[in-house]
């Protein structure tokens, strides 16, 4: 059940979205439909770059995986692993930056290992993701990619996880897990500051979030123009913080719903 302080898209101001200075969003099941970023989505990314406005996507997400979705996408960058490093396209190639140096990253790479082994092992039915061997920062236990875990088993990854000084996230389909201050908002504002020379902090009236799942409620939090995909209804009973604004499609369609209000404000 959606509350009722939440709003349908369709009632944004469109005087509200003209002075909308960027868009940040996340990926799975927000940008993607069935494991995908469908083509009309990849039209409604090139629009808005031609527009003026940059989108830049934050995602739990590896950074194998996401150098792929730099390279193929119309997107000013990709910040992967919940804030810790970032992909940006540079002519055909694609750059990676990582927010932490790479004695923090060694230190920590052995840690992640043993508190992955320990999941595997003490938790039944729990799995690595399978985009694992993409990750240098971060782990992730699938929960309905290409595997199921049911909301109690969710919470007991979660509960281990912090148990060894992680922070523990759950996106539409993993449970995230990581050393570090880094997060998806600390990983947007670091970008847009390394890319676009703009303090993220002074401007947040100013940027989109578009988002599904609890993984997003930080961003939600902190972006008063956050706007939730009709599928974040599947986290309805999870959620402690909504966004202001439900599209009424959902998945890839709701993020071209949300461009779609955004190109008549902006550049109509």
């Amino acid at each position: 059940m959606i509350p009722p302080s939440v709003a349908p898209w369709s009632r944004c101001e469109p005087g509200r979205l003209a002075a909308v200075r960027g868009v940040l969003t996340d990926i799975d099941d927000t940008l993607t439909t069935a494991g995908r970023v469908p083509m009309g989505v990849i039209a409604a990314l090139a629009a808005l770059r031609e527009c003026g406005l940059p989108v830049l996507a934050v995602t739990g997400r590896p950074m194998g995986w996401s150098r792929r979705v730099a390279a193929r996408t119309p997107l000013a960058a990709v910040v992967a692993e919940n804030g810790s490093v970032a992909l940006v396209r540079d002519g055909d190639e694609v750059r990676v930056d990582y927010v932490d140096s790479e004695p923090v990253r060694r230190a920590n790479r052995e840690r992640l290992r043993a508190v992955a082994a320990r999941i595997v092992a003490e938790i039944p039915g729990a799995t690595l993701a399978q985009d694992s061997p993409g990750r240098v920062t971060d782990i992730a236990v699938d929960h309905a990619e290409f595997a199921h875990l049911d909301p109690a088993r969710i919470a007991e990854v979660v509960a281990l996880m912090k148990s060894e000084g992680m922070n523990a996230t759950v996106s539409s389909i993993h449970v995230n897990g990581w050393f570090g201050a880094h997060s998806k908002l600390s990983g947007a504002t670091w970008i847009v500051r390394r890319l676009l020379g703009r303090d993220l902090d002074a401007e947040r009236d100013d940027w989109i979030y578009v988002g599904d799942s609890t993984n997003d409620e930080l961003m939600f939090a902190s972006f008063p123009l956050s706007v939730g995909v009709a599928n974040i209804v599947d986290f309805a009973d999870r959620l402690t913080q909504w966004p202001a604004y439900v599209t009424a499609f959902d998945r890839g369609r709701g993020f071209v719903e949300v461009a779609e209000s955004l190109l008549a404000a902006r550049c109509a």
